[in-house]
């Protein structure tokens, strides 16, 4: 069912719980949407041993007041250096309540990090915006120095670098080109071919997948391991989509692969509940 557009009579503790409701709503549609090859799911952990659904939706829960604050402390606000800094430190604290909640478990950190900055920007525009200027809002902020920020290199980062590819920070930073021209298109063309809201959603993912660099899976398996992903994506698609018997068939392939890998495209995840939290906000 989709989300009204909002009033424009929202005060900045009414927009909070609402833009924190759809964040989280939208990590817990993502973990639980099925089948994802090499992602937590409601069938199991797939290439995970540390991660289980209950555990991914106890992680979404916990970082509710996180986009609260985040809602809060950008309502309204000019898109400067101070901002960036508050942003930052409060979804640094963010990531340590979600730490707690997983008992040390790295569950949403990218999340954090895009769906941080999609609801401050959707909180500068006090409700106003809509979902072009909320995602050039989240590139300006993304682009802004941060220096309290972390020195200590994370997987992602490393990875970033050794294979020379943009990650996360470069997506937000170039407003989400895979949520703005590959996810959420391929979502709305799935629905208007008569997929159902899961099938638009795998379908979706899978356009992700196609061309992303993700860190995720360079770290575990490298480039055969990310090639072969975003082959077999595109082949799912080529296929005519999950809805497709043979969309279906390409996804279960790709999946095993992925399996025999044991990896799993967890930027690919991230930018998918970026493309939820954006579809629910600002519908078609």
């Amino acid at each position: 069912m989709k989300i009204q557009p909002y009033s424009l009579h929202f005060d900045a503790d009414e927009l909070a719980m609402s833009l924190a409701g759809h964040a989280t709503q939208s990590l817990i549609d993502e973990a639980r949407l099925s089948p994802k090859p090499g992602l937590v799911d409601s069938r199991g952990s797939g290439a995970h041993q540390d991660l289980t659904l209950e555990l991914m939706e106890r992680s979404a829960h916990s970082l509710t007041p996180t986009f609260q604050q985040l809602v809060i402390a950008s309502w309204q606000r000019p898109v400067d250096i101070a901002l960036r800094q508050e942003i930052g430190r409060i979804g640094r604290d963010g990531e340590r309540s979600m730490m707690l909640a997983t008992n040390g478990v790295n569950t949403h950190r990218g999340a954090i990090w895009a769906l941080g900055l999609l609801v401050s920007s959707a909180a500068i525009q006090g409700a106003m915006g809509d979902l072009h200027a909320t995602v050039s809002l989240a590139a300006q902020i993304a682009k802004l120095p941060d220096h309290a920020s972390p020195k200590i290199f994370s997987k992602g980062l490393r990875a970033t670098q050794r294979y020379r590819v943009p990650g996360a920070r470069e997506e937000a930073q170039l407003g989400f080109p895979h949520v703005m021209t590959l996810a959420l298109p391929q979502l709305w063309l799935s629905r208007e071919q008569g997929a159902s809201e899961q099938e638009a959603r795998i379908d979706a993912l899978m356009a992700i997948m196609t061309s992303l660099s993700d860190t995720c899976v360079l770290s575990r398996g490298g480039l055969s391991s990310l090639k072969a992903m975003q082959q077999g994506a595109a082949e799912v698609l080529t296929r005519g989509g999950y809805r497709m018997p043979k969309g279906r068939a390409a996804l279960a392939m790709l999946e095993t692969r992925m399996l025999v890998d044991r990896v799993s495209p967890g930027g690919a995840a991230d930018l998918l509940a970026a493309a939820l939290f954006l579809d629910r906000v600002y519908p078609r």
